[in-house]
């Protein structure tokens, strides 16, 4: 058993959850930072984390608040901590550029600076992203490709990059930087077109929707299972010197495929469902976005367990058990329809 005690910010998303799981079975004390509103609203901001929560030590902080990430910090003797919380939706940050810039970049910042002050040894994880990487230089993409962000989402990202790799040569500080490639789970947000896609292939079957609105069915992406990504998200703490890396399948789908790959699964025809709305297209489009992990293969000793095949059947079969005990419990028919 571990015995350490470890910090996780976005405990309450996808990535969260799925570590606080695979940290508590190593014996971990997890500890997570939510929004004091998450504290108030249980049922409707811990669904992701419901069978976790007599186990986890929550915590009221906001990143847009030095003096609270401060005040936690400072009261728990954190051996590790794991940043994820972010603005992570691309669309939303084009909308509003602003608030992604300043929870992303100065939530960062918080975070980092409170650990050199009063926790220096305590090991910090950057949740960086592939979106980084944006108008690739070369494929596939590895840990020496340059970063060509094309969203306020990627360009906060190599910010929170730059500070970590800063903090870490200027204060010899452990940090690193995981640089996360797609991936998905049955507890991704419905925003997310992964998400979108598989739900509505659920009620389309159901007999709850008629059609999939979607945008650019021909970008390509690298996507994986976030279960399989939370575990090297620890093991890169676990190394005797700080490092950065890539965590990706080197395989590449497009939203075109996973419609495909979705709509079969209940066996129907993407293409009589599917319509392309421009609506959905991003003001500066990523094409094509593939990992190279053998940095992560080789040093970490990682390897993803799902293929791209289980993953899109885990998450249409999850949607559809979900809408199938909806409409067989009356008490469930006003709850939103997530995981």
């Amino acid at each position: 058993m571990s015995g350490k005690k470890v910090l996780i910010t976005g405990i309450t998303g996808q990535d969260g959850s799925y570590l606080a799981e695979h940290l508590l079975g190593l014996g971990y004390e997890v500890h997570g930072l939510v929004r004091r509103v998450a504290l108030e609203n249980p049922k409707g901001r811990f669904v992701r984390l419901a069978h976790l929560l007599d186990k986890l030590i929550l915590h009221p902080a906001s990143l847009e608040s030095y003096p609270s990430i401060f005040s936690v910090i400072s009261r728990h003797g954190f051996d590790e901590c794991y940043h994820l919380a972010a603005q992570s939706f691309v669309a939303e940050s084009f909308a509003d550029g602003f608030s992604t810039m300043n929870t992303n970049i100065n939530g960062t910042h918080y975070m980092l600076a409170a650990l050199r002050e009063i926790r220096p040894d305590c090991r910090f994880y950057f949740a960086g992203s592939s979106e980084m990487f944006g108008k690739v230089r070369e494929m596939p993409q590895r840990e020496t490709t340059p970063f060509h962000p094309r969203s306020p989402y990627g360009i906060s990202k190599v910010a929170g990059f730059d500070l970590t790799r800063n903090y870490r040569e200027a204060y010899g500080m452990y940090c690193v930087s995981g640089m996360l490639f797609n991936h998905e789970s049955p507890r991704r947000g419905f925003e997310f077109v992964t998400r979108k896609i598989t739900s509505t292939v659920a009620r389309i079957k159901l007999g709850l929707a008629s059609e999939l609105r979607i945008g650019n069915l021909e970008a390509k992406r690298d996507w994986g299972h976030a279960a399989d990504y939370v575990r090297a998200m620890h093991l890169m703490l676990q190394q005797a010197e700080p490092d950065d890396y890539v965590v990706a399948t080197g395989e590449t789908h497009s939203v075109r495929e996973f419609c495909e790959r979705a709509f079969s699964e209940v066996k129907l025809n993407y293409q009589d469902y599917v319509v392309v709305d421009e609506l959905y297209y991003r003001p500066a489009e990523v094409d094509l976005l593939i990992g190279d992990a053998t940095k992560a293969r080789t040093v970490l000793g990682w390897q993803p367990r799902y293929t791209f095949e289980t993953l899109v059947t885990e998450m249409v079969q999850s949607d559809l058990e979900a809408l199938h005990a909806m409409s067989e419990s009356p008490s469930l028919q006003d709850t939103p329809f997530r995981y």
